[in-house]
């Protein structure tokens, strides 16, 4: 797939998407954080089907991603109406777009190796369901199709409001915090994430709620989430 460089307006108006919230259930993996009712590493989303659109990558313009992150065409125009949904002086900045399998693996692995250091006696099943809390597995991962974003909030002055953790901050790291509905947040990082979910989810994105930053759109994981056949973007190598 080739690079393009995006320079329209979004087309059409993509329908609205419910996003997925963290249980108050506790499960059996060593932490004291509620999961997500479906993880990256459940069998449903990798039996999603994936019917390649064929959609190019291209360049995010600079007011959402001021190092011009790439995504799926279809993803870069629903930032960019989600853009629109948010109160004048407040925007979005994306870090992060597509991800190669081999960054993805990289990060898969570093972040796996933390958890194996923090529970030895964790079996393979078990550390990989605790590691994809955090880390897509590289099979579905949203980032390798082009099809997800880490993002936050900005003022008019392109300083970051308070999401209530810095972005990748790890469940280790921030106490669960990182989570889309965690509690222990202010006020104020609660209706940023609120705001966030209103622009983003209206414009047709899902999150992975065990990270506020985490959105996507196209994938398989957006596939089961809002009942589609198919995900229209599949890894792009």
């Amino acid at each position: 797939m080739t690079t393009q460089t995006l320079a329209g307006d979004p087309s059409g108006t993509p329908t609205s998407t419910p996003t997925s919230n963290p249980t108050s259930n506790p499960t059996s993996t060593p932490t004291s954080t509620p999961t997500p009712a479906i993880l990256l590493c459940d069998p449903r989303v990798a039996a999603v089907a994936v019917r390649e659109s064929g959609e190019p990558l291209v360049r995010l313009l600079r007011h959402l991603s001021p190092t011009r992150e790439r995504v799926r065409r279809g993803l870069a125009d629903r930032l960019a109406l989600a853009a629109t949904r948010l109160p004048a002086g407040i925007g979005l900045r994306v870090v992060e777009g597509h991800r190669s399998l081999v960054d993805q693996a990289a990060v898969v692995a570093s972040y796996s190796a933390q958890l194996r250091a923090l529970h030895p006696d964790l079996d393979e099943v078990a550390l990989r369901v605790l590691t994809s809390r955090f880390v897509s597995p590289v099979e579905v991962a949203p980032h390798v199709a082009g099809a997800a974003v880490d993002l936050t909030l900005v003022d008019a002055c392109g300083d970051d409001l308070d999401l209530g953790t810095p972005i990748d901050a790890t469940p280790e790291q921030s106490d669960g915090r990182c989570f889309t509905a965690a509690d222990g947040i202010g006020a104020d990082a609660r209706a940023h994430r609120d705001l966030m979910a209103h622009a983003l989810g209206g414009a047709g994105l899902v999150n992975y709620p065990t990270e506020w930053w985490h959105w996507s759109y196209g994938d398989r994981y957006w596939a089961l989430l809002t009942g589609a056949a198919s995900a229209p973007y599949g890894p792009v190598r």
